[in-house]
Formats: C-alpha cells, structure tokens, sequence
C-alpha cells in the first residue's frame, strides 16, 4: 500500500473503517487472513467474529452490483457506474447508510443456524425493524429502515439453513442505521440527517488527529493515517476492558498484549494523556498475585499462561517524560506499587535459587516469540531481559523519590546496579551476549536482534560494550530497518516472524538505547529508514526486512505509535537544530 500525499485515503483491505469506540468495524478481512468477497461488519465482542454481510445490487435486475470500495477516515462507500452507498459511523455502535441507485443486500456472514451457532433473523414487533441476532458475540444487530427506504426480508424467522437476507431500496434513494445492542433499546429515533452524522464522524476523527498527530504534513507524511489507525482500534470500556483499549488492530489481532500497549500509551501521551495513561494500566488492572501481569486482555479472556518482558519501567520513564502534566501523586503511588509487584515477579517468581539473573519460560515471555534465541532451549536467562530489570529497578528508584521514600530509592538502585553487574559478568563473553540455561549453565548464542537488546541500557552501558553492540546492530540493517534475524543467517525468514522480519518495538527499543548511548547518527538512520518504510508500505504488524512489503496483520496500532513517536523525535532534534 503506498500512502497517497494527503494521507487520508486507504486500502480498506488493509485498514478496517471503524472509530474510536467501536467494538466493530466494516472490512472484507474476516478472520486470520482470510479476505472475503464483500465487505463485513466484524464485531470483536468475544473475539473476532464476522456478523453481516453487505453486497450491493443493481436495482433493475437484482443481481449482484459491480463496485469499488471507497475508504477514508470519514466515509466509507461502494462506488458502482450508476450509483452509490455511502456509510458512517453516528455514535460507536450505529452506523448509518444511505444509497443512491444502488441496493443494497444484508445478509448473515454464515447462513447456516444451529441451536448454537449462527445468527437468527426476526422482525421486531414493536417498532417494525429487523434484527440478527449473533450467538457467537451475543449481541443483536438492528436494522430500521429510514424515510423512503423499501424493506424487503426473505427467510424471517428461519432455523438451519434458511436463506435470511434484508434488502434495501428506494426509487428516490434509501436510508437505514444498523445498530449493535445488547438485549433491547428504545426504537430508533434519528439525531439528525446523514451528513449530519458524517460531519459528527470526521469531526471526531479531526480532532483525535491533531491531538495526537500535530506534525507538519511534509515532516511525516503518513501520521494522519497512522492517528486514523489508532483511532479506529480504540474501543470503548467493555467486558474485562475496564477502561478505553487501544486494541493491536481491529483485524484478528484484537487484544492488548502486555508490552504492546506501552508503544501506544507513549504515542499518546503529548496530546491525549488520559486516554496514554488508560493503556499504561490496562495490563495491570489484571495483576495476579504474585504480581505478574497477563500476556494479553481483550473483550473476554484474559490470559496468563504466558507473560510478556518487564519493559514497563522504561515506557514508564518516557511516558512521564512525554505527558503534559504529572499524574497525581495517589496515581503515581498506586503505580509505583504495581510495578514493584512486577518486578518482584521475575526476582522471586522467575529467578532461580543460588542464581542472580531471572529467565524466561519461553520465547512467547520475551515478545518475540519464535527468535533463534530460543532454538536451542526455551527455558532460558537472555541479556534482554536483565537489562529491561535494570531500567525497571532504575525507575522504581525514581518513582521512590518523587514520593518521599529515598531509602526505597537506594535499595532499588542498588538492586538494579547488581543485576547490571551479573548481566557483564555472567552473559558479556567474547565480545558479545550469551543467553544461559538456568538448569545447566550451558551458554549459548545466536544471530538474532534480541541479544543485542542490552543497547536498551544507553548511557548505563560501559563504552566498549555500547560500542560493540552499535557495531552488531548496524550489521542487523537493511534498506528498510532492522532485520530481527541477521539477513546472512541460516535461519533467516523473509516472513518468519521475529526470525527475520522488521517488527517496530524492537526498532523504537534499538533507536532509544543507541541514542542514549550516544550513537546518534546510526539511531537517526534507523528512525529514518522506519519512517521511508512506514510512508511506502503502510502499519502492517512486521516487515519483510529486504523488500518492505507489509506482512501479517496489516493494520497493527504499535506500528502506527512507533512511526508518531520517531517522526516526533525527528522533527524536535530539526526544529531544536533549527531546521524547520
């Protein structure tokens, strides 16, 4: 997908139209890469499930309507030869829509009912519209027709494989809203006209925007489009969500994993600190009690059998950086216990006894999955991890003092400062880092990105270590980014996931530490390469890191924060070096 020069336009087989709010949204992408023939309201009320269908007819013949899908943040359409629907968002659960020339069939993404699965078809007799009701999100769906529109239903009432569809027309164009609700509403009593509720719609959208995307168009051309991205996944608080979620996408990746939302609270940050600081606390909100935090939260699971790296306290410490005000000292208290708990997790939960480094259970824990890492054994003690505890105990040390407690405050430093210290002297060998078995002591290394993380220590890094790691780093970059796996490894895949592929975490994580570690011009030229890649291919979930195409889910919220965050560091280094 290439960016067009306003930014505003987009593939929506790619970026699904939705808003902030909504726990649904309108795409032809229907589960885990898989594109339908017609687009779909996919709803991510108990997971990702397709609802309805939307196909457009030739109202003289019936058939099927040749179109072309139409997508901006404002309005989404079908565009045929002879005529038009149009549909926008009037609140987060209700779209309205509206056609010219054009009908327009809605139909349940799966046909078949069963006693429990499926969608039912009925017309309500109180207020006269129609309802699908989905045993899969256990929501309903209603549709009132508007003014001139002609309803037509087929199959009301049926079970099993009864054809269910609703047709709308009307000689001088039609109308309808399709609501999401719960059990039962008030009938439908319209807030205004269709462009009212389009000018509401880019209105939000609008000021989401410059809130949080306020760059000259020429400094990052694509953050319009990236704002839009964020601002489609938002959904409201719901089911386990007990505040406003920036979910990873509203494609099949519909959760906040627990280091995720960290890139998005920072992205946030400058111009929407409530919303920043929400998904700082998402994952904590389900602390266990032994202080871990779930690998991810969404709608209706949360899940803990894995977990995800402590890279809190460095969010933590550029999020603070990043707001426009302070927290107030209850919330900053509150936090400063949550984060003690974490990292108590990995000095007692994760640390073996006589050890003095913590370990992972497996590649899932360290964020990147299947790394070379972890081929040899996934019970392991990597550098990474030490260092993200390092910066970690260094901002409990910080949040102590803010709070008064500048005893709490040395016993974190000096916690951090011997984990710091078994991490040169048990994982630093030869000129790089080694991972180590907890049970054995057996030593072993790989081409992967994620042992040269430790460059997230910066300025707390020895020189000739800092050194060392920007050379290896710089080995990692290809013309569009960091490959996450040495491009002349063995193991190297094009799209094999943290084996290979151009992931943004790990380039704002690599960009930060070698700029604290004063590696400036090889930090500008990752964050530059990003930005090229991101302007050409889009928000995809990873990259393929010698061609840039896009891969995996194509719509992913971290990768859109990470590219608001180093267009944002870019253009405060020029305006400071006053080059505006």
């Amino acid at each position: 997908m290439t960016v067009t020069p306003d930014s505003r336009a987009f593939a929506i087989r790619e970026i699904p139209f939705s808003r902030e709010g909504s726990w649904f949204n309108i795409s032809s992408v229907t589960a885990q890469h898989t594109q339908a023939e017609d687009l779909h309201l996919v709803s991510h009320q108990n997971g990702m499930h397709a609802v309805l269908r939307f196909v457009p007819l030739d109202p003289s013949s019936g058939a099927r309507a040749r179109t072309a899908w139409a997508a901006a943040p404002a309005m989404l359409a079908w565009e045929g030869d002879a005529g038009r629907i149009e549909l926008v968002y009037e609140s987060a659960d209700t779209v309205r829509l509206r056609g010219d020339l054009l009908d327009l069939a809605i139909t349940p993404a799966d046909q078949e009912l069963t006693p429990f699965t499926g969608t039912y078809f009925y017309r309500d007799p109180v207020d006269g519209s129609y309802h699908f009701t989905s045993y899969e999100t256990g929501r309903r769906y209603r549709v009132t027709p508007l003014g001139g529109a002609v309803a037509t239903a087929e199959g009301l009432e049926g079970l099993a494989g009864t054809d269910r569809r609703l047709v709308l027309s009307g000689p001088q164009g039609w109308e309808a809203v399709v609501e999401e609700i719960d059990s039962a509403r008030q009938p439908y009593a319209a807030r205004g006209d269709f462009a009212a509720a389009a000018s509401s719609h880019a209105r939000a959208f609008r000021d989401f925007a410059d809130a949080v995307a306020p760059l000259p168009a020429g400094a990052a051309p694509a953050a319009e489009l990236a704002a839009y991205v964020l601002w489609s996944a938002t959904t409201r608080a719901a089911g386990l969500l007990r505040r406003p979620a920036v979910l990873m996408s509203k494609h099949w990746m519909d959760k906040v994993w627990s280091w995720d939302h960290c890139f998005n609270a920072l992205a946030l940050a400058p111009g929407l600190p409530d919303l920043a600081w929400d998904q700082f606390q998402i994952p904590f909100d389900h602390q266990d009690e032994s202080g871990a935090l779930p690998d991810s939260v969404t709608h209706s699971e949360v899940l803990y059998n894995f977990v995800k790296p402590p890279v809190h306290g460095w969010a933590l410490r550029r999020l603070r950086e990043r707001l426009p005000r302070q927290p107030e000292s209850a919330q900053l208290r509150e936090t400063y216990r949550r984060l003690g708990r974490w990292t108590d997790f990995w000095l007692r939960a994760r640390t073996a006894p006589g050890l003095r480094l913590p370990h992972y259970q497996h590649g899932n824990d360290s964020g990147w999955d299947n790394a070379t890492t972890f081929d040899g054994r996934r019970v392991l003690i990597t550098a990474d991890l030490a260092a993200f505890l390092v910066l970690q105990l260094a901002e409990l040390a910080e949040l102590a003092k803010d709070l008064g407690e500048p005893d709490a405050a040395d016993r974190h430093l000096g916690t951090a400062d011997a984990v710091q210290d078994a991490l040169l002297e048990e994982l630093w060998s030869g000129g790089r880092f080694r991972s180590r078995s907890p049970h054995s002591g057996e030593m072993s290394a790989s081409r992967s990105l994620l042992d040269l993380m430790p460059i997230v220590l910066g300025e707390r890094l020895p020189r000739e270590v800092a050194d060392r790691l920007a050379e290896r780093i710089a080995e990692h970059l290809t013309p569009y980014g960091l490959a996450t796996e040495h491009t002349g490894s063995p193991h190297y895949l094009a799209d094999g996931y943290w084996r290979g592929p151009i992931w943004a975490p790990a380039t704002v994580l690599v960009e930060d530490g070698l700029r604290r570690a004063g590696h400036t011009g090889l930090a500008d030229e990752i964050g530059r390469r990003f930005l090229r890649l991101c302007e050409a291919s889009g928000f995809a979930e990873n990259f393929d890191a010698l061609t840039g195409e896009g891969l995996r889910d194509r719509a992913y919220t971290w990768t859109a924060s990470s590219y608001l965050l180093l267009a944002d560091g870019q253009h405060r280094r020029g305006a400071a070096a006053g080059l505006r």
